[in-house]
């Protein structure tokens, strides 16, 4: 099958997510035939690094062959069963992996099938831990502005990202917004641990004004994703924490991007040394296979909710494929690969790269704000001057669009251009992408604006 005639049957049929599907007319959408490693292969014979773990998620690369033994033995054994009344040896065992990992004192494992589902059963838990003490008036939440939690309605309520918050807003419970402490909006001369403190200080000031409604204040830890990968220091985290447990307040961490190693430590909690009362898990959890979602939780809330059966106060939510135990089998095959201490050592080593070739883009006439934290980087494009670029000009789209072409699959959010590498990337992988990216970045601010485009230009 040639790329050309996947590419005509999809068009003919598909609705792609987080896409302008207008802008397939001149930009072909990619028939993928098959992957290995960071290496994605089309129809057609050409191949692309996968640059963005596909989405975030792919922290092995594709195909990767401990994951797809372990996941051949379960199909032969136990693909699914409904987990109400019933359990399975891979869910318990990742379940009791998971809580081993997790800061101290999360010690519940409940499952969801997507990221966005994690946060609406962490949203609904903390409400309902409130209700069942008694405390009924702890309804509203707060995030940080630029926040991003997902797409569900739920979700949503708490996400900061005007093209999808503004959009569906009659549908919206409207909840509280505090400043980000991302450190590019730092004035200068301000340090991002400065920073951090005074931004902290708005969100101190609503707990204390409000803290009788507020039943959780939810963050992602240490980068905001979606937002454009804006980095904050660990010390904000703390600071929230001794917050929450001073005015009663839960404090859910968003670890759906960040957690699995992507952030330097295993969960980017470690970072600030702090325990939340809900940890919010998907992406990379399965590494790619399959969907799944977790939220771990403490005892102390788990209590909340045990009693008998027609009180009300057991906790409602449910998904047709929680705990699938393909998807609980590829995440434990996925947490076997942590454990190998040369893996770690690559880790560190590529985070290593990273760095040096980032420190090579500082002083380009068209990057501003280089950034990393750990497995992570970014930087944004700007005009020469250093003003940004009107965001309807769709720079990203023509990196995007330019990186393909030399054989790199980036995804730039808006202006800003990022890397999230999966972790068996070789270091001249790395350095092939983040030198293909300054390429693409001379091209796109390059060539000249034609007009503003209100087109969808999403993660």
């Amino acid at each position: 099958m040639s790329n050309h005639g996947l590419m005509q049957r999809d068009l003919a049929v598909l609705w792609h997510p987080c896409t302008q599907m207008h802008d397939h007319e001149t930009l072909p959408v990619i028939p993928v035939a098959r992957a290995s490693g960071v290496w994605l292969t089309d129809h057609d014979g050409k191949r692309y690094i996968d640059a963005i773990s596909s989405w975030w998620v792919n922290i092995w690369g594709h195909a990767h062959p401990h994951i797809n033994t372990a996941l051949k033995a379960q199909l032969d054994t136990l693909e699914h069963v409904i987990l109400a009344g019933f359990t399975h040896e891979p869910i318990v065992s990742l379940s009791e992996k998971l809580v081993a990992l997790a800061p101290p004192g999360l010690s519940r494992c409940f499952y969801a099938d997507n990221g966005s589902a994690a946060i609406e059963v962490a949203l609904k838990m903390s409400m309902h831990a409130w209700r069942n003490r008694g405390e009924t008036a702890k309804t509203r939440f707060v995030a940080l502005s630029g926040s991003y939690h997902g797409e569900t309605l739920g979700a949503l309520s708490v996400t900061d990202i005007p093209l999808f918050s503004d959009t569906y807003a009659p549908l919206l419970t409207p909840q509280l917004r505090v400043p980000s402490p991302d450190w590019t909006q730092a004035p200068e001369g301000v340090t991002p641990e400065q920073f951090a403190r005074q931004q902290f200080a708005v969100l101190e000031d609503l707990l204390k004004a409000r803290h009788a409604e507020i039943s959780a204040v939810i963050v992602e830890p240490l980068v905001q994703g979606a937002a454009g990968m804006k980095m904050y220091h660990p010390v904000y985290l703390q600071l929230l924490r001794e917050a929450c447990t001073r005015y009663g307040v839960h404090l859910i961490a968003d670890e759906i991007a960040v957690g699995f190693g992507r952030t330097g430590s295993f969960f980017a909690c470690e970072q600030a040394a702090i325990t939340p009362d809900f940890l919010c898990l998907s992406k990379a959890l399965t590494a790619g296979y399959l969907p799944m979602s977790v939220v771990l939780t403490t005892e102390d809330i788990y209590q909340t909710f045990y009693h008998r059966y027609e009180s009300l106060k057991g906790f409602l939510h449910s998904h047709s494929f929680t705990g699938n135990p393909l998807a609980a089998r590829a995440a434990l095959a996925s947490l076997e690969l942590f454990a190998l201490d040369p893996q770690r050592r690559q880790q560190a080593a590529l985070a290593q790269v990273m760095t040096d070739e980032l420190a090579g883009l500082q002083g380009h006439d068209h990057i501003r704000h280089v950034r990393q934290t750990g497995l992570m980087g970014a930087f944004d494009m700007v005009q020469t001057g250093g003003l940004p670029f009107d965001w309807r000009e769709r720079r990203g789209l023509r990196v995007f669009e330019a990186a393909l072409r030399n054989g790199v699959l980036l995804r730039p959010i808006g202006n800003t251009v990022y890397f999230m590498p999966p972790y068996v990337m070789s270091a001249d992988e790395l350095r092939h992408v983040i030198r293909t990216a300054a390429e693409a970045v001379d091209e796109a601010c390059a060539a000249p604006a034609h007009g503003h485009d209100n087109g969808v230009s999403l993660p």
